[in-house]
This record gives structure tokens, sequence and C-alpha cells, in this order.
């Protein structure tokens, strides 16, 4: 039976293990699942895939798995769109982006994990695109979130904000309204779900905030503004010993908030265009941003019990409570990776640097993957002690974790990949711009 009732789901949501979901973006540990010899680290067209469905329109959001629920967003255009484009070009100028004319429908999906059945599909709105976007952006870009009973949608290219239930029902809707950034490249943070609360980060170049709304209802429980004019790092939720903290990265200030709203820290010092979303241990918070025209492409790795400015004065590299910074060793779309005690960088073009977690001391500077791939924008995931790396070209690389670097395997899908995966069930979830993969030991 394809519909699921309020209360098998219930049922499930006390039965689940971690491992049976991967309810956001980059999961709950940022891209790092626990080891588990089931899980897939060979895969072709041919080997290991046990299902390939296609998902028409185009969305580089990630899907998100909970049970044998798998959800993706998408945006239909009812004509003709210009394709996205692999590698690294200069984003500057009308070449750098495109404002849609024609009408588009922005749908959410639900997939049966097991076969890749779509059990519902679910249109949430439907109209021109109010904002532009990059050449290489989607209209459908930031990554739903789900917490075993809903699944809660942010469109930021439409302003929609939308709740809809295991069975596919709406449970409601709220628009926070769309407006383009400083430069019209389109949107991709992704909503944080926390202790009941949806947390929405809208930078634009009219008037930048943050809110919370209330899961239940939709209602908007605060909301603060930011000064900031565009930016595409996703807010995370940081639970330290000491409280638990909202920690959003942005191009003139990194900032963190509590949980009524209200800037606990910020330090200035980031690059233009931040993108990757932070990275939260319990001891650490890691922040970074590294447009590639910038001198200054910053790491920080922050303490917790931070209050008012802790900016870097002049020459510093750590404070009171900046444990550590590297001023160049940040990336620009790709988020970093902190696994078995190495903070791991993957930058664009292909290349991958292994520093220490907790001093930021090199262990591997900058390690070229491949000299064939046309770039990387997904971020990195990690188990069973490897790192893996999927390029634009849908190749993904097996990299040992540890001191030494070296590439020990090559897996090769069709099509463009700029999605990050999702992990859950010792299943690996790849979005291409055609299609969404399952890759788990054993053939179709």
């Amino acid at each position: 039976m394809r519909i699921v009732t309020g209360i098998l789901t219930l049922a499930s949501l006390v039965s689940l293990s971690a491992s049976d979901r991967w309810p956001q973006f980059r999961g709950t540990d940022a891209g790092v699942v626990a080891d588990d010899p089931a899980l897939p680290d060979r895969w072709s067209e041919t080997e290991n895939v046990r299902w390939k469905v296609n998902v028409p329109g185009l969305g580089w959001s990630s899907p998100v798995v909970w049970g044998d629920h798998v959800f993706v967003t998408t945006a239909i255009s009812e004509g003709q769109e210009p394709p996205p484009e692999k590698g690294l070009f200069d984003p500057i100028g009308d070449h750098s982006r495109n404002k849609s004319t024609n009408v588009h429908r922005w749908v959410l999906f639900d997939l049966d994990f097991a076969s890749g059945t779509i059990r519902w599909q679910r249109e949430l709105y439907r109209g021109q695109p109010p904002t532009a976007k990059q050449m290489k952006n989607s209209y459908a870009s930031e990554t739903p979130v789900t917490d075993g009973t809903r699944v809660y949608v942010y469109f930021g290219s439409t302003g929609l904000v939308a709740a809809v239930d295991y069975s596919g029902q709406v449970a409601w809707t709220r628009n926070i309204g769309a407006v383009d950034g400083r430069q019209a490249w389109g949107t991709a943070a992704s909503p944080l779900l926390h202790d009941g609360r949806l947390y929405i980060v809208s930078d634009n170049r009219e008037k930048s905030f943050i809110a919370a709304l209330d899961a239940r209802t939709g209602a908007e429980l605060w909301r603060t503004g930011r000064d900031e004019m565009e930016n595409w790092s996703s807010p995370i939720v940081w639970q330290n010993p000491q409280r638990t903290e909202i920690v959003s990265a942005g191009e003139n200030r990194v900032r963190s908030y509590s949980l009524d709203g209200t800037v606990l820290w910020e330090l200035q010092g980031m690059s233009f265009s931040t993108i990757p979303t932070p990275i939260a241990t319990r001891d650490l918070v890691y922040v970074s941003s590294g447009y590639p025209g910038s001198a200054l492409r910053p790491v920080y790795a922050i303490r917790p019990g931070a209050a008012g400015d802790i900016s870097l004065k002049e020459g510093q590299t750590s404070n009171a409570f900046i444990a550590w910074a590297n001023p160049t060793l940040g990336s620009y779309n790709t988020s970093a990776l902190v696994y078995r005690g190495s903070y791991y960088t993957l930058l664009d073009r292909g290349l991958l640097l292994n520093h220490d977690a907790g001093t930021g001391k090199e262990i591997y500077g900058k390690q070229r993957i491949s000299l064939e791939a046309s770039g990387f924008t997904a971020s990195p995931w990690a188990y069973n002690g490897y790192i893996f790396a999927i390029s634009e070209d849908g190749d993904t690389f097996v990299m040992p974790a540890g001191p030494s670097f070296k590439v020990v395997a090559k897996n090769s899908l069709d099509g463009m990949v700029l999605a990050t995966p999702a992990i859950a069930r010792d299943s690996l979830f790849i979005r291409t711009n055609t299609a969404l993969y399952r890759v788990a030991r054993g053939r179709r």
C-alpha cells in the first residue's frame, strides 16, 4: 500500500535508527556516516544500482530519507530552458544569470525506498519564477527537511514555505517573499528544523533576515534582520556543552543566534559570496568561505561560549574563542568535512587538503584528485575510513582517510551532479540533472 497513514508513520518514528534516516542537507553529522560494511564503495551504471528514476525538471536540492520514504524536490518548466553548465567559469555579466519567463511547477516527490516507485507528487507552487538565477543554479536548490511526520519545503526562488505530511497532504503554506540577491544568482540556503521550529535564512538585496516558524502551524515566531545582500550558506544548529545555538555564515559577518533570535556572537572576515555550510562538533563549530577571486578565503574554528564581536585583529590566527583560523583554506561551493580528527577541504578545482581539526595544522597540502574532472560542487562525505568526492561529471572518487593521499577508485554515473548525496539504510542516493539513483551492494 503506497499511502502511509499517520499511525504507521508514528510507529516508524519510534522504531527507526539513526542509520535509517537522512533528514536534512548533509544529514545529522555534516556528511559523516557511522561505519557499516554494507555501505557501497564501488558502483557504476551497471553495478550496485538498485534503481534509477528519472526526475522531471531541474533541482539541485539533495534527497532526504526517512524509513521507506525518499523525498526530492524539483522545478518543472513548461517551456524550454537553457541547460546548466559544467565547469569553472567567471560568473560575471549577463551570461551569468537568467530569469525565466516560462511558467514553472514546484513539486515535491515521495519515492518508495525499495523500488523507487513514485508514491505521490505534490505541486506546491505554479507560476513564472519571481527571481532570476545563475546559469549553474536551479529554481529548486534548497534541500527539504523532515521529522518523520512531515516534510518541510522551502523554495527561496518563490518565497514559499510548506509542510506536507507523509500521505502528500499539505498541512500549511506560508510565503515569506522572494527577492533577488545582489547579483541575482538565485537561492540555495536550506531550511533547518530543531525542537518544533523551522529556521529560514533569506539574504537578499532588500531586507535580509533569519526567521523562526512554528513547525506545527507555520506561524512566524520571530524574525531578526541581517546586514547581508546575498549568501547561499545553510544555517545549522550547534548543541555544545554550554547552550544550543543557530549558526549562520554570511559575507559581512558570521552570526550565532539564540533560539529566540538574539545575536550571541559574530565575527567579520569572510569572503565575497559565502556558500559553504558551517560544521558543528561538540567542542568546535567551523565556518568558511572561499570566493575564488578573493584574497581572503578563510576557515575559522570557534569554541563554545563566545559573546559579542569575536573577530580576529590584524595578524591574529586565534583568540579566546577562535581556536584556529586559516586565511586561505576556504572553499567556494563545497562544504568541508570533519572526519576522524581531520578537517578536509575539497576545492572546486578538484584539490583535496587535510588539516588537523583541533589545531588547523596541515597534514597534507593540495592534492589533485583528477586532471579530467570539470569541477566539484557537491560536498564530500565519509564512511568506513574513506572520503568520497563526486565531480560535476558524475564521477565519484574514493580516497582513504588519514595522513596520506591516494585515489583508490573512480565510480562513474551518467549525468551532471551538483547535489550532495544522501546516505541511509545501507544505501547512497545520488541525484543528477535528470535522475535519482539508489546505490547499494547488489545489482538492480
